[in-house]
C-alpha cells in the first residue's frame, strides 16, 4: 500500500510539473508532447551523401572525397558524424540548449544521435564515451556541460561507458566563433590533459555539440592518443558547411 501511495504522489508531482514546465519543442518554442512538433519534424534536414569521409560535413559532388577544411588538414580522428548543418532552427535550438539552461533538449538530442548513428558507433568498437569538457570557470557560469549530457544519454542508449572526469580543460580558452582555423588551432594548444591513472585503452567516442573547423576534437583526440588511445571516432549534433 506503502509503495502505490509513493507511486501516485510521484506521478502527481510530475503531472504537476508537466503543467506548469510543459515540453516545448527544440526549434520553434511550441507547447507539444512530442520530442519534437511535427511542423518542424518535417523541416529538418538531416545531413545525407554527399558528404566528407572524414568529418561528415555536407559537400557539394559525390566525385568529392573531403570537405575543404580536411583537404587541407591532417586530422587526428578517425572518422566522426553530426545530424544537421549548423544555421536557421538548428542554430537556435543549440543556443537555448547551452545558455538557457534547456538541458531536457539532451534528451532529444541523444536519441537522434543514437537513431542515426548508433549502429555505426557499434562498428567503431568503442570501449569509452568521452564528452569535450569545458573550463572550470565556464562550467560554474553555465552550471553543466552540455557535452556531458548529450554522451550519458549516448552511453544509456548504447550500454557504453561515460568517462567525464579524466579529460580536462586545463586552459580557459577564448570563444572560437571567430576565428579561423589557425587561431583556432593555436588557440587549443594545450588546452586539454588527462589526468586519469594508467594508460588509455581501447577505441573512444569523443561528444560536442557543434563541430566547425575541427580543431577542438583534433586537440582533445591528440591528448588521447598520447596517453595510449587507440582510434579516435566523434559524434555532434551539428556541423558547420563542408564548402
Amino acid at each position: 500500500m506503502r509503495w502505490n501511495r509513493r507511486t501516485k504522489e510521484r506521478k502527481t508531482e510530475g503531472g504537476l510539473l508537466r503543467l506548469l514546465y510543459p515540453h516545448v519543442c527544440p526549434f520553434c518554442g511550441r507547447v507539444t508532447a512530442e520530442d519534437i512538433c511535427n511542423e518542424c519534424r518535417e523541416k529538418l534536414y538531416y545531413i545525407e551523401e554527399p558528404r566528407c569521409m572524414r568529418c561528415s560535413k555536407p559537400i557539394r559532388s559525390e566525385e568529392q572525397e573531403y570537405c575543404y577544411d580536411c583537404e587541407r588538414h591532417t586530422r587526428v580522428y578517425e572518422r566522426g558524424y553530426a545530424l544537421w548543418v549548423h544555421k536557421g532552427d538548428v542554430q537556435r535550438a543549440i543556443y537555448q540548449f547551452k545558455y538557457h539552461n534547456r538541458r531536457i533538449y539532451s534528451r532529444f538530442f541523444g536519441k537522434e544521435l543514437l537513431s542515426r548513428y548508433g549502429q555505426a558507433v557499434k562498428k567503431w568498437d568503442i570501449t569509452t564515451i568521452i564528452p569535450i569538457p569545458l573550463s572550470r570557470k565556464r562550467r560554474r557560469i553555465r552550471g553543466f556541460n552540455q557535452a556531458e549530457l548529450l554522451a550519458r544519454e549516448l552511453g544509456r542508449g548504447l550500454g557504453i561507458p561515460v568517462d567525464a572526469k579524466n579529460l580536462v580543460r586545463v586552459r580557459d580558452t577564448r570563444p572560437q566563433k571567430k576565428m579561423d582555423a589557425k587561431e583556432r588551432s593555436l588557440n587549443l594548444k594545450r588546452a586539454f590533459a588527462w589526468r586519469g591513472k594508467g594508460r588509455i585503452f581501447g577505441n573512444i567516442l569523443l561528444i560536442d555539440d557543434i563541430y566547425t573547423t575541427g580543431s577542438t576534437i583534433d586537440a582533445a583526440a591528440r591528448v588521447l592518443k598520447e596517453n595510449g588511445a587507440g582510434k579516435i571516432y566523434f559524434l555532434t549534433i551539428s556541423i558547420g558547411q563542408g564548402y
